[in-house]
């Protein structure tokens, strides 16, 4: 199993990025992880996670999420029995970890993920910026991240990009049809209502889940449409995130 490549930049809906890589980890999956300026500020700004870009600390961002996600989503054991308040299982990353974080400075292109040599099974963007979008649209690489996400273009991996600005200008229109026509996937913030809303943590999974849709990885994030609680799967498959 390939490493996935994260993404966070400037634009709101943090908690987006934060709630997948916690999945992400918490599924076993390695993360290649890179984090704009404006990225920075926007965790800072929404979610109070102070990252340093500079001298990533990877304690510092578990214990930010940890403090964000609360004792529910963080403390749970390893084993997906454990607890079934909510019906939502997510493996706690402070006491097992079985996924790690590689972190990247948005400006080292002598960064893994700058190549095509470096194989990944796919690069999300979430959120992603107007600006980034356009840089990706138009093949720009001024810095990690769109280089990273050029590189999955031109190897055909899966690139997905999670915009969440509205209303959108004929500009981002545009950028979204020639990042779809390059192949990437265009996964807009905007999450659905029919899954059994209780709580906004119900609206991020759903987006979160959608992202793990395309990404070919299974979970239990949600209720899925049509189906009933029988044919969801057994109670342990259910709650295996």
């Amino acid at each position: 199993m390939h490493p996935l490549v994260l993404a966070i930049t400037g634009a709101s809906g943090a908690v987006y990025a934060t709630r997948l890589l916690e999945v992400l980890l918490s599924s076993g999956h390695n993360v290649h992880l890179t984090i704009s300026p404006a990225g920075q500020m926007v965790l800072e700004q929404e979610l109070d996670i102070s990252i340093d870009l500079e001298r990533f600390s990877e304690d510092s961002l578990f214990l930010n999420l940890k403090k964000n996600s609360g004792d529910s989503e963080l403390d749970r054991t390893c084993s997906p029995a454990s607890d079934s308040s909510g019906g939502r299982h997510v493996l706690s990353i402070a006491k097992c970890n079985p996924g790690k974080v590689f972190y990247h400075q948005y400006q080292d292109f002598m960064s893994p993920i700058a190549s095509g040599s470096s194989l990944t099974s796919g690069m999300v963007v979430c959120p992603c910026s107007g600006t980034t979008l356009g840089a990706i649209a138009h093949g720009s690489g001024s810095n990690l991240i769109q280089r990273a996400a050029d590189v999955h273009l031109k190897e055909k991996r899966k690139l997905i990009l999670v915009p969440r600005e509205t209303p959108l200008s004929v500009v981002q229109l545009e950028n979204m049809k020639l990042a779809s026509q390059a192949g990437a996937v265009v996964l807009p913030a905007t999450p659905g209502w029919y899954h059994g809303v209780t709580s906004l943590q119900d609206l991020v999974d759903f987006i979160v889940s959608r992202i793990l849709d395309q990404l070919g990885i299974e979970h239990a994030l949600i209720h899925r449409w049509g189906a009933t609680d029988k044919s969801e799967g057994t109670d342990e498959e259910r709650t295996a995130l």
